[in-house]
Parts: structure tokens; C-alpha cells; sequence
């Protein structure tokens, strides 16, 4: 959702803004916009549609000035429009918002600013804020947005500049990400650590309610009660080269490619056969185990189809009945929640705002929360009881494919732990899975080179406008995520189905010519999944399975396949999932999608 960035320097602010917004184009974003303080006033240029052409309508103007703040725009309030567009300004143009988050009281605000005497141009939530800040500001713009902000309910990362203090860059956060990258004199604030890279390696990770102040003098950091306040720097350990395609054509092939090595850099440390699993710092003991009545995952989307996987690994392996379930609808469906609860949040992010609004709902009813992130430093990890990182690296494309399979193998860590420390396994049992979990790396780089059987079967189906996958037990699970991906970036409308599932309804959409995709790696259903494939077969569907090497079997039933290495059926999914995740970039690249940022979509969803 969303991206902001603001710099204050000895360098024009244009180019660099610009540079940082396009290092958070992941985000998801339908236009573009810059706040240039030059002169004594605010230039605002915004456009909608791509930065290209927000970059052309700069380098037209020339601003010259050394702060400014930029913004791309994923619309909530108001379509995508050049008036919708950030940055926002109040009437006389002498204060300029950039806003990520929502503001839930908008509308209030917004009828007791007009009863003040100020107009309203937009749609959006976001104007509010810097006639807010406006009606506040005596001088002080720190005090202004202060005071501006104890009347905003909802999430935000603003930051602010005025024209009455033009050496100087306000900034804050609240359920919103925000980072200050620290340079050297210059200063930059951003959604994202990608966009300051180039730049700096230093930054403030910013908590709720911490407030920035960025002039000549630097970085001043201060409390909700403006007191001065003091951070340790966080120093980024990874490229700048990681954020870019190096050689791919696009982000998600290489996100897909580098697989193996996230897989093996998320087991390293933990999985050892020659000692216990380590869960870094997290500690249960089996009287904590056993005192847990019931474990929730809790994620969205493709981290969801994750904790799917995660729940029959838990369950089968340390015997804890689980439940898994969409955060934005567990938080509303009056979850039970007592302190013998442990909730496991799934989130690539960290920032997810349905995931988030769930650990702190079970967090205040006495529940353990461990998540399970990719992001060191974001709010999940920050604010959880215990954090597992997932060591994918950076993720850019909107659509997730090693930051799911790192999931994955979290999920297996989690079970084991659990089973090891409960007794559940016997050490020959976790040994065996031990085994197979460190050849996994291998597996997957056998089954990536599948790619040119794949981008022929897309070639002669990517025109199609309705697919279906079906799958049972975990193959379900690798199903949904196979679905999920090609509608995301495809555009092509796909349901996943259980296999026993299709004769109660499903079948009744199966005619001649229908594409089917269809997995049977589960060895213990298979046979079963062979009748499933039948019955749509028999009223004229095409099916390529997904099928483990050796079974001859299967493939008699199929109008085509693609065979993938075997490990134990439990680990099947970090295997399985890789043709369909191929299938699916190859399917839009045929089409002539924009794979990296599909339409409507944003890398990390932080508004409810």
C-alpha cells in the first residue's frame, strides 16, 4: 500500500524522491506525486498513472530545492486522479501532506474543518491532515502536527513540510511503517528500507506515535508527550543489489529462481542433524506446550495458504489441535482467547494490518503470539511475544513466491520444535524429516527446470478465461496458492476445489474444453484424487497434473504432466508449489501482464 518518501539535504530533492518511490513501486500504486520546497513555496507536481509520467512532468519544472516529500498512491478514498493524488496541500499552499495509512474520522473532521472556513478539493481522507495541521500551527510545526494527530483515529505515516520553516521535514507513524534513513547531511524518511538504500545503510526504525524532526541540525526523535527520545540505528546487512532484477527479466523469475537458496538460508542455524532444532530465541517448555489448549494461525492470502500447510504440520506432528483462519475475519468472529492460547501470525510483511490488529487483540486477552515475518524491524515482529524471521531476502514482486515457501519451512521448524520438545516424534521420526527438509534446496532446483514444458502449456492456454485446481489434503493447501497466483497476475478468473468436493456443486461448471490443473503428490490420497480426475475428465476437461516421479499410474489420466522429485509427503507443498507458481508468471507473460505489479494489487496491505 502506499509508499512515502521525503529527503532534506544539500542535493535536489526531485531526482532522489523520484528514485525512492521507484524502489517501492512493489507497493502497489495507481499515482504518483512530489512536494518541493524551493523559494518560499511548495511546488506540488502529481499525475496519475506510473512514475514515468509524474518523471516527465519534472523534468519539465526543474525544481531546484533540497526538501521535498513523494508519495504513490494506492486509492482507498476517492478513484485515481491527478486531484486524488498525493501530495496534499491546505488552501494557501503553505503546508504539504504525504499520507500512507487511512483515516477512519475523515468525514468528521473534514465537516468541522469546513465549518472553519476551509475547502476541500479531493476525495481523499488524507486532506484532512494538512488542514488539520493548518488550523494547529502558531509556529511550531512539530507542535501542529502533534496536536493534528491527537484528533486522527486510524493509521498513518505522514510526513510534513511548511513554508514558514523551510529547513525543516516533520514526520510519524502509527499503525503505518515508517523509517528515517540517516545520511551523510542528508536526511531521508520512508515507507520502506529499499527506498534509502543507495543512499544509507543507517536507519531509525520508527514505533507508533514517535515523532521526527529533520533540519539542519539532523534527526530529532520524540514521544507522543514531546519529549526527546533516543533509538539505536538499526545497519541494513543486505544489497541494494538484492532489490534489483539482475538479469531477470522480472522480479517475480527472480524471486522464483532464488527459492532454493531462501529455503536454505531460512533452515540454516535451525535445522542440524546433529543437534535439537534451534528456534532462535523462542523458548516453550513442555509444560508450556502442554498447558496450550489450542493454537491459532492467522494470516492473508498467500500467507494464509501457508498456515493451511502449517496446521496439518502441527497437528501431525506435535498432536495441538489448530485452527487456521483469515485475520480480517478472525478478529470479528469473537475467537476464543484465554492465556493457554498461543496464536502464530503469518505475515511476509510484518506489516499487514489485519495481522497486526489480531496479535494485539490476542495479545491483550492474555494470548502467547509468536509471528512469523520476513521483515526484521517491522511492527509484527516488534510487537509479537516471540519472531521467527523468514530469510527470504527481499521480496519486490507484488505476488509472493520465495517469502511463502520460507513460510513454509517456518511452519515445519514450528512442528518440529513442538514435536521435539513434547516427545511426540521419536528421534529416528524427526531425523528422517531432518533429512528430507535439507534436501529440499536440491529438489526445488530439479523442479525449476520444468520451465519450458510450462511456458509451452501456457502458450496454448493463456487465453482461457476460467481454470480450476483441484488437490486433496495438503495438495489442497498448494491448490489455493496455485489458484490464487494465477488470478493475481494472470487475470484469469481460477477456483481451487478439494477433489471429494467437486460432486456437491463444483463439477456443474466442468463442459468440454475446461483447463484443469490438478495434484496428486499426496501418495495417500492418491488413488482417490485418480477417481476426482476421472469424473471431470469424463464431461470433457483437460487436466495437467502435478504428479511425484515414478507414478506411471497417475499419468494415464492426464493429458499432460509435470513430475516433481519425492520427500516425504508432509514436505510435498515447498516442492509442489513451484510448477504452478512458473504456470501462472508464464500464463500472464503471454498475456502481456505487468507481472511484477499486477493492477489493483499492493505488496503489503496496511489499511483494514
Amino acid at each position: 500500500m502506499c509508499g512515502i518518501v521525503g529527503y532534506l539535504g544539500n542535493k535536489k530533492a526531485a531526482p532522489l524522491l523520484v528514485e525512492g518511490l521507484s524502489k517501492l513501486e512493489y507497493r502497489g500504486y495507481d499515482s504518483a506525486g512530489v512536494a518541493i520546497l524551493e523559494d518560499g513555496m511548495i511546488n506540488v507536481s502529481k499525475c496519475k498513472g506510473r512514475l514515468k509520467n509524474l518523471e516527465e512532468r519534472l523534468n519539465e519544472k526543474s525544481y531546484k530545492g533540497s526538501i521535498g516529500i513523494g508519495h504513490t498512491r494506492w486509492a482507498t478514498h476517492g478513484e485515481p486522479s491527478d486531484v486524488n493524488s498525493h501530495p496534499h496541500t491546505n488552501s494557501d499552499v503553505t503546508i504539504s501532506v504525504v499520507h500512507n495509512g487511512i483515516i477512519e474520522n475523515y468525514l468528521k473532521l473534514r465537516e468541522w474543518l469546513t465549518g472553519k472556513g476551509y475547502e476541500f478539493l479531493s476525495e481523499t481522507d488524507t486532506e484532512v491532515i494538512p488542514n488539520l495541521v493548518d488550523y494547529y500551527y502558531k509556529g511550531d510545526l512539530l507542535e501542529a502536527v502533534m496536536k493534528a494527530t491527537s484528533k486522527m483515529e486510524g493509521s498513518y505515516a505522514i510526513g510534513v513540510i511548511c513554508k514558514n520553516e523551510p529547513n525543516k521535514l516533520v514526520a510519524v507513524r502509527k499503525d503505518s511503517p515508517l523509517i528515517v534513513g540517516l545520511g551523510e547531511d542528508e536526511y531521508f524518511i520512508a515507507s520502506d528500507i529499499p527506498a534509502v538504500l543507495n543512499h544509507t545503510r543507517d536507519v531509525y526504525l520508527l514505533e507508533d506515535k514517535e515523532f521526527v524532526v529533520i533540519d539542519e541540525k539532523g534527526v530529532t526523535l520524540y514521544n507522543e508527550e514531546k519529549e526527546e527520545i533516543t533509538k539505536e540505528v538499526y545497519k541494513v546487512t543486505w544489497n541494494a543489489d538484492a532489490a534489483e532484477k539482475e538479469g531477470y527479466e522480472d522480479f517475480m523469475l527472480k524471486e522464483i529462481h532464488q527459492q532454493p537458496k531462501a529455503i536454505k538460508d531460512t533452515m540454516t542455524s535451525r535445522i542440524n542433524l546433529d543437534s535439537k532444532i534451534a528456534l532462535d530465541k523462542i523458548n516453550f517448555t513442555k509444560e508450556d506446550l502442554n498447558n496450550i489448549d489450542r493454537i491459532y494461525i492467522v494470516a492473508c492470502g498467500t500467507a494464509y495458504h501457508a498456515g493451511v500447510v502449517g496446521k496439518t504440520a502441527i497437528e501431525r506432528l506435535a498432536k495441538i489441535p489448530v485452527e487456521v483462519d483469515i485475520a480480517s475475519e478472525f478478529r470479528y468472529r469473537e475467537p476464543l482467547i484465554t492465556e493457554k492460547t498461543l496464536i502464530i501470525v503469518v505475515s511476509q510483511s510484518g506489516e499487514t494490518a489485519d495481522t497486526l490488529a489480531v496479535l494485539r487483540d490476542g495479545k491483550n486477552k492474555g494470548a502467547r503470539v509468536l509471528a512469523v515475518t520476513n521483515v526484521v524491524g517491522s511492527s509484527v515482529s516488534r510487537e509479537a511475544t516471540d519472531v521467527l524471521y523468514t530469510w527470504a531476502g527481499p521480496e519486490i514482486a507484488v505476488a509472493s513466491t520465495k517469502a511463502y515457501v520460507t513460510q513454509l519451512i517456518a511452519m515445519y521448524i514450528i512442528a518440529l520444535y513442538f514435536a521435539e520438545v513434547k516427545g511426540t516424534l521419536s528421534n529416528e521420526e524427526i531425523l528422517e524429516i531432518k533429512k528430507e527438509m535439507l534436501e529440499l534446496p536440491e529438489k526445488v532446483e530439479e523442479t525449476l527446470k520444468h520451465k519450458e514444458t510450462l511456458q509451452k502449456f501456457a502458450s496454448k492456454t493463456y487465453m482461457e478465461k476460467d481454470m480450476f485446481f483441484l488437490g486433496r489434503g495438503l495438495d489442497y493447501a498448494v491448490a489455493m496458492e496455485g489458484s490464487l497466483k494465477l488470478k493475481e497476475i494472470s487475470y484469469i478468473h481460477s477456483e481451487a476445489y478439494a477433489g471429494g468436493e467437486l460432486k456437491h456443486g463444483p463439477i456443474a461448471l466442468i463442459e468440454k474444453g475446461t483447463e484443469v490443473v490438478a495434484l496428486l503428490t499426496d501418495e495417500n490420497l492418491r488413488d482417490k484424487m485418480v477417481s476426482n480426475i476421472k469424473e471431470v475428465v469424463t464431461r470433457g476437461a483437460k487436466v495437467m497434473g502435478i504428479a511425484l516421479e515414478g507414478d506411471t499410474e497417475s499419468e494415464k489420466s492426464l493429458d499432460s504432466v509435470i513430475y516433481i522429485p519425492k520427500t516425504l509427503t508432509i514436505l510435498t507443498p515447498v516442492i509442489s508449489v513451484i510448477p504452478l507458481q512458473l504456470l501462472s508468471y508464464y500464463m500472464a507473460k503471454q498475456k502481456g501482464c505487468d507481472v511484477d505489479k499486477p493492477r489493483n494489487l499492493a505488496k503489503s496491505v496496511t489499511v483494514e
